[in-house]
């Protein structure tokens, strides 16, 4: 063989395995921020902002779809859902969500985007592709979040004012369970096995462990600081992150023995969190700094302070192919 036929033969080669070899997908971090109606949108690997985009009135709950290709946020003033292309960072689509919709998730296999409507007490079901109401399911009073289990048989709905969780089953879309929880719940995170909830209890300042089996509460502790609002579980489930939003803080506790490890001063209304897929980083909103707070889970210490817009709310982290 030539040393032509070799070279174009080496370039065909390589070609080749970069059409076989996908790209690696990049880490975006999008943010509501509820009094600039926009998300502001965050590289992780840089930490720089790369785009504000406007969405609807006082934009709260957001949450990416399990591909990383769609970011999707509730417009509460709006009573809408606006969809954000994750890479093109351009709004494409906007839909009635019922009345107030605050807090969203998708089922793990993402057939389903689950809404809560805090004034109208009730969870809208949407087709993700359509953005089609495919039913309503009524709630407790005020609902604030909704989560959903690893396992994808559970969206767990946290209800503020009637002080209770909502378990609803994903086959029948149904409400299977009611649980009595302490003063104000707000953020909730399942474990990995989908058999316990953590609960925040903003005006109880305490978390709370739910045991799926029993459908009780199991487990309750102060946490030590002043309105909890949010909980995220390490990549481990060893500790548990708690923001809280009068304290102005993140509140590291072991999930063991219940007591706090240490606690990481972040600002003002502290509220909502999301991890990096690799567990190493803490995105936090700090809503009266109108900036996001990043946390390094090895040294337990604020490493970046990003601006955001106007009193950050929501956060979530798309791995965006």
């Amino acid at each position: 063989m030539t040393s032509g036929c070799r070279a174009v033969l080496t370039l065909v080669v390589i070609g080749v395995l970069a059409l076989a070899t996908p790209a690696a997908a990049e880490l975006r971090v999008f943010v509501t921020n509820e009094k600039s109606d926009d998300v502001t949108v965050i590289d992780a690997a840089s930490g720089q902002r790369i785009a504000t985009i406007a969405v609807g009135k006082r934009p709260r709950g957001v949450t990416a779809s399990p591909d990383g290709r769609r970011v999707y946020v509730s417009n509460s003033n709006s009573d809408s859902v606006s969809v954000i292309d994750a890479r093109a960072l351009t709004v494409v689509r906007t839909a009635p969500a019922g009345v107030d919709p605050e807090g969203l998730t998708f089922d793990p296999a993402g057939a389903a985007l689950y809404v809560v409507n805090e004034n109208e007490l009730s969870l809208t079901i949407l087709d993700p592709t359509t953005l089609a109401i495919l039913k309503k399911v009524e709630v407790g009073k005020e609902p604030e979040t909704a989560v959903a289990s690893p396992d994808g048989k559970w969206i767990a709905v946290s209800n503020e004012t009637s002080n209770d969780v909502h378990l609803i089953d994903t086959a029948s879309k149904t409400v299977r369970a009611r649980i009595a929880v302490p003063k104000n719940p707000r953020g909730m995170r399942f474990t990995k096995d989908s058999r316990r909830l953590w609960v925040a209890s903003e005006q109880a300042n305490d978390v709370s462990v739910i045991d799926l089996a029993t459908m009780s509460v199991t487990r309750s502790v102060p946490t030590g600081g002043s309105r909890p609002v949010d909980v995220v579980l390490s990549a481990d489930e060893a500790r548990l992150y708690v923001t809280h939003g009068q304290s102005a803080d993140v509140r590291v506790i072991d999930t063991e023995s219940l007591r706090v490890v240490t606690t990481i001063p972040t600002g003002p209304r502290t509220w909502w969190a999301a991890l990096t897929p690799d567990g190493r980083f803490l995105y936090v909103t700090v809503g009266r700094a109108n900036e996001v707070a990043v946390i390094d889970t090895q040294s337990h210490a604020v490493v970046r302070r990003i601006a955001a817009g106007t009193l950050p709310w929501g956060i979530a982290i798309a791995e965006v192919p």
